[in-house]
Parts: structure tokens; sequence; C-alpha cells
């Protein structure tokens, strides 16, 4: 990967490799989940520390039958250990349940896959009868083992009772000098144990990721992925290439969503949403037929019904937008509630407020809520109207039905009805001289 990050910590969908793994191994209801981890393990650990699972050291990287027997101590006989890798981040829960669930209790199971292009890949090596016999590292193969197409995934489950005899009785005798977790393919068939396998509806489900353009090419699959379920779901993607979903997403019926549109997070659009080109929208619920313009920002907010946001709108963390809010161009809106019918529409900032039902908000307002140590709060009341140009220092009040002359500092309350308004007298000076650049 050429980075100082170590390689599971790299993000799918914005999230952590290993941290699909893990999700996906939680969803089959384990009784424990172990992380064998190694080189730059404590960085995993410390990044990963909420996830609720048993972290392994492997103090020394002797293989992945060595990573497996760093587990196996603390692992009772009749367990069934499902093996998986931090690196392969999109193996399904229904592929690991039909994997773990074979006829026989006393299998084997292997993951494995056929591809077109097998190289680098372990081959499943079967007998006459077409029965898994072992596996064979294409280091270890020769010309007629490498014609294989049926490769190992390194996917497994075993009865932890035969796993622990196997990989006790592992050796280095092989191109690499490591102990090989796939040796125990060929100690089970030697045993006469069945062995089972299963493979995935789609290879990308057991994709590792050892560079950024295998990287790149696992997110790409899984954004257009996604974007299928959103589309089956009945989603207007304009163009389904062009939008990343890097969280949860949920929507209601008969929404439209433009390209190069991000969600991030926990996400819910309700029906009859628009989102407009170039929107990135987090953490966010937008309600009933509300219209995103293109090139907005909303982050860890709410936003009711009827309402219409942008474009170049930015609403920050702890925004509350009522029903049939107005939020226009270049408006920021943070730490604010707006209530119904309100309107701001350009070119403005309003932070830690409460604006009033039916308020119209001119151009250019800003509240100045910041001392440089504490924010201070801006109350508006229901149906004023704020001029262009004002600066409302907080703390402050303006009350209801007020009118707030265009170009006004208002540092005192506003009472309620009537005129505020704040103006220094206008001067002109007819004979005044505007400064000349001297000739050189």
């Amino acid at each position: 990967m050429h980075s100082d990050l170590p390689k599971v910590l790299h993000t799918l969908a914005d999230k952590p490799l290993l941290s699909h793994v893990i999700e996906t191994a939680l969803t089959l209801k384990p009784n424990d989940v172990y992380v064998i981890y190694g080189h730059g393990g404590q960085q995993v650990r410390d990044q990963l520390q909420h996830c609720p699972v048993h972290w392994v050291e492997q103090k020394q990287q002797l293989g992945t039958g060595h990573a497996v027997a760093q587990a196996m101590p603390l692992i009772d006989d009749d367990s069934l250990v499902l093996v998986l890798y931090g690196d392969v981040p999109l193996t399904q829960p229904t592929t690991l349940q039909a994997l773990c669930h074979p006829e026989s209790e006393q299998a084997l199971r292997l993951l494995t896959v056929s591809l077109d292009n097998p190289k680098g890949y372990g081959r499943i090596v079967r007998n006459a009868a077409n029965q898994v016999t072992q596996i064979i590292e294409e280091k270890d193969a020769d010309n007629n083992i490498r014609q294989i197409s049926e490769v190992n995934t390194g996917i497994l489950a075993v009865p932890a009772y035969y796993l622990r005899k196997w990989l006790d009785a592992l050796d280095t005798s092989n191109a690499q000098g490591e102990y090989y977790l796939t040796d125990v393919i060929e100690m089970a068939a030697q045993a006469g144990i069945n062995i089972f396998t299963h493979q995935p509806e789609s290879h990308y489900e057991v994709l590792g990721v050892n560079n950024r353009v295998q990287l790149a090419e696992l997110e790409r699959y899984y954004q257009k992925k996604l974007a299928m379920q959103l589309m089956e779901a009945g989603v207007t993607l304009k163009d389904p290439a062009r939008l990343d979903i890097r969280g949860q997403v949920k929507t209601g019926f008969d929404v439209s969503i433009d390209v190069n549109v991000i969600l991030e997070g926990d996400v819910k659009l309700g029906s009859r949403v628009t989102i407009g080109a170039n929107t990135i929208i987090k953490n966010s619920t937008i309600g009933d037929d509300c219209e995103i313009l293109p090139n907005s920002l909303i982050e860890n907010a709410e936003v009711g019904s009827n309402c219409r946001v942008g474009p170049y709108a930015r609403l920050r963390p702890d925004t509350k937008l009522a029903d049939q809010v107005h939020i226009g161009n270049f408006v920021e809106i943070k730490k604010t509630t707006v209530n119904t019918g309100s309107k701001i529409n350009h070119l403005s900032y309003i932070g830690d407020a409460n604006v009033g039902s039916g308020v119209n908000v001119g151009a250019g307002t800003i509240t100045c809520n910041y001392d440089g140590v504490n924010k201070w709060p801006t109350q508006i009341g229901d149906n004023a109207f704020i001029g262009s140009g004002t600066q409302l220092v907080a703390p402050v009040s303006v009350g209801h039905n007020v009118t707030v002359g265009a170009g006004s500092t208002i540092t005192k309350d506003a009472p309620d009805n009537g005129l505020t308004l704040s103006r220094s007298p206008q001067q002109s000076n007819p004979s005044w001289q505007r400064p000349q650049q001297k000739k050189s």
C-alpha cells in the first residue's frame, strides 16, 4: 500500500477494511470474535477498540497457520472455527452461513472460487471422485496444477478439535518457509474427514486488497451494488456510477438523486426528495417533498418537510429546519432552529439562534455569536423582518413582528412590533479628492 497506515485500516466506503469483516462476522452471532494482529497491530487496536472482539497478538509472522494457532488456546474443542481475513472486506453473511451449515457437522468447510485468471492463488486439487484432496500454493505448483481454475480463498470453517491437532502438525517444508493453514486440507483428506466446498455468488466477495488499485476496484464494485439497491427500492439515480454511499441510507418513495452526490453516515431521505448535483449529506434527516439544490453541504442536521435548501448552502451540526423553510445560496446555519415558513435566502450566517415562524432574513445578515471565548444566543421572534446587511450582536433578542432596518447593528433587544434600526448619520463631502498614485 506504500503507506504508514496498516493495510486493514485503509477504508472502503469510508470504513476500515477490518471493520467490514468484523461487522460481517458479528451478523453470524458467534460466541466470540478473535482478531489476530501483528506488525502495526497496536494502531489497529487503538482505532477499532470499540469493536466487541478479542485481540490476539502474533509476535512473529510465520504464516497463516501460525496466525490461527495463536487464538486456539482460547477456543473450546466443541466450537466451530471460522477463519476470515482482515483485508477481504466484501464476503456476504449469506455466503458464510451456507459455508458453516453443511449436511455433516464433522466436515471441514472450504470456500473456493473459480477464476478466469487464477494467477497467484493456491489451487484446489480434487481426486477422480471430485473430492478435495489438497491445496497447492502457486509457488509450490507445477504447470499442470497451475492450469486449475478453482482456487482457495483462505476462508474456511472447521471443528476446533480437529483444527487444533492439524495446526500442531504443520511444518515449514514449502517455498515460503511458513506454516500454511492450507496444509490442514490435506490432513483432513488423509484422515477421511469430509471436505465440503461452497462458492460465493460473486468473486468480488473473496477478493483481497494488496494495493490501492485493488482497493479502488472493490470500492467501485461496492458502490455499484449499493446504487443498485437504492434503485431497486425506488430511487432515481441520474448516473449510478457517480454516487458514493459511505454509511446507511433509508429512503421514501420517488426520491431523485443527481450526479456526484455523497451520502455519509446515517442518512434518511423522505418521499419525493430531490438531491441536486455535487451535494454532500452526512448523518442527517431530510423530510418529505424537500428540494436540496446543487453544491450544498448538510451535516448532522434535521430538515423538515417541504423545505428548499441551496444552492451552495451549508447546514452545520445541530441545525433544525421545521417545515416549509427556505435556506438559499451561500447561507450557513449552525446550531440553530429555524421554525415553520421562515426564509434565509441569501449570503447570511445564522449561528446559535432560534428563528421563529414566518421570519424573513435579508441578504448579508449575520449573527455575531462569538466573543472570542464564548458562544452567545440570538432569538428572533415570529414574523420578524430582518433587513439586509444586519448584524445581530449576541446575546440579543428580536421580538415578534419586528422590522429591523437594513444595515443595522443590533446590540440591544428589539421589542415586539414596529421598526428597530441603528445607523450613523450619512455624510457627504463634495470637495474630497480620491488619492492618486504618483507617476514615477
